[in-house]
Parts: C-alpha cells; structure tokens; sequence
C-alpha cells in the first residue's frame, strides 16, 4: 500500500470516529432534554394538584338560606371532587355568637349585615362582606287561608294566634320594622329563635299565622299559603357573606363564596325566592 493510500484511509477513520461521536453526543443531548420536559411536566402535573380545592368547608348561614345553599353545597362538591361543605343553620345572631366565641367556621351568610357587624367589630372577618342576596316578608298563613288575613292588620285581629321571629333574629328586627312603617302594634303568641321555627308553628297548625320570609313560604310548599303586604317593602333585608379571619380551609372557603355569588349561584338563590341584590 503506499503511502497516499496510507493517509487516505486514516483520515477515513478519523472522519468515521468523529460522526460516531457527534451522534452519541446528539443522543444524549435529545436523552437528556426528553428527561427534562418530563421533569417539566411532573412539575406542572404536581403544580396542578397542589391547586386542587380539597378538604371540608364549614358554612354557617341564616335559616333562610337552607334550602338553597344545601342545593349549591351539593353542586360545588360535585364541581370540585374531594371537598366537602357542611353547614350550621340558625339564626343568624346566634350564629355571630357561636362565631365571636371560636367556632371552627369558614363562612358566614347572614341575613341582615346588622348581624354580620358582631362578627366584623369582633375583627372576625377577612376583606369586606358583600351583599348577595335580599329577601322580602310575607305572611305564611294555614292553608287555604281559613282565616281570610289579607293584610299586616289583619294579624292584630283578637283571637288570633300569630308567631314572630325574635327581635334579635333578622326576621324579627324586620318583622318589627314593617309593623311600625304601617302603625300597628302586635302581641305575639310566641316570639321565635329563627325563621324555619316561625315556619313550622303554623306548619303544625299551632299557630295561625307568622311573619316570615318570601322565601320560606316557597319553601314551604303547600303546607302554608302566603299573603303579601305593602308595608314589607319597608323592611326587605340584605345578606351579606364573608370569609372568616380564622378559616381552617380559607381556599376552598373563596370557591364556595365565589359560586354563591356567581350566576349560577344567583340562579338558584333567585329561584328559592331570593331577591338580587
């Protein structure tokens, strides 16, 4: 072999061994660049579930909203699997208590801000309460309404066995607040802790009448019969909502608030009776 052809095939080889090379060093490269999107995507993955809402969510809200908010609490763990939303109904100066004493809570719906201020002069509320509802009076009377009532005088009537939220109660204050708007006085039979025990005594035939919400009457289906009265206009409430300051599950408390306040959330609020606010 001469030498020419000698050279001629070393610098074959060289060329050769440096493509081998080159494509190793590719292979690794595109190894180490899939590892790394994967990584990239893990990480993604991960950040995904870390964001997922989970946990338990403890609403306390007016007895009014029981209806409806069982409905929307339904919707929202179906919406968001692994929640989960318990509620306490009650009135809601009884709940403003419970919550100023440390009730493990994470949202609180009232049915007058008046309540709601226990719980924001306590400094027991994250942000500002927003208002997401209104609700107006009207007398649930005995089916059939046997005793004619037509109007807010007509509970004055001697004889009559009429019911009243307590004054303390939201449904009371305004109860107390159209009575006067319309220069009655009314000694009830018994004074009520919440607006579903109102409810429930004419229900039960124990009583004849009582001043409740719009609301509840429709609730109520017919169990009761509703009669309007002008003077409600005088006291309709506003419901304001808030997260609490101390909230164990403060992020999937805000989803909760936020579907409330949503339009899917007003769809079934307006639809239990609630007025928009």
């Amino acid at each position: 072999m001469t030498r020419s052809a000698r050279r001629t095939r070393r610098t074959r080889r060289t060329l050769q061994l440096a493509g081998a090379g080159a494509a190793a060093l590719l292979a690794l490269t595109a190894c180490s660049s899939s590892d790394s999107d994967s990584d990239s995507a893990g990480s993604d993955t991960s950040a995904s579930t870390s964001a997922k809402l989970s946990g338990t969510v403890n609403v306390f809200a007016a007895a009014s909203l029981k209806e409806s908010f069982t409905t929307l609490g339904k919707e929202f763990e179906k919406a968001h699997p692994g929640t989960k939303v318990t509620f306490n109904f009650g009135g809601s100066d009884t709940l403003a208590a419970s919550i100023t004493s440390g009730a493990g809570a994470d949202v609180f719906a009232a049915a007058s801000p008046k309540t709601m201020k226990i719980v924001t002069g306590a400094g027991g509320v994250t942000g500002t309460p927003a208002t997401f509802v209104r609700n107006q009076l009207e007398i649930a009377t005995l089916p059939g309404n046997p005793d004619k009532i037509s109007s807010l005088k007509d509970l004055t009537k001697s004889g009559l066995k009429v019911v009243l939220c307590d004054e303390e109660v939201p449904c009371g204050a305004a109860a107390q607040k159209a009575l006067d708007a319309g220069g009655l006085k009314l000694t009830p039979v018994s004074y009520e802790q919440d607006v579903k025990s109102a409810l429930t005594k004419v229900e039960l035939k124990e009583a004849d009448a009582a001043v409740v919400y719009k609301t509840d009457v429709k609730a109520a289906g017919d169990k009761v019969e509703g009669v309007d009265f002008p003077e409600s206009a005088d006291a309709v409430n506003d419901y304001p909502i808030a997260l609490l300051k101390d909230a164990p599950n403060a992020a999937t408390a805000k989803a909760f608030i936020e579907l409330v306040q949503s339009a899917e959330g007003q769809k079934v609020l307006t639809s239990a009776g609630f007025l928009k606010p």
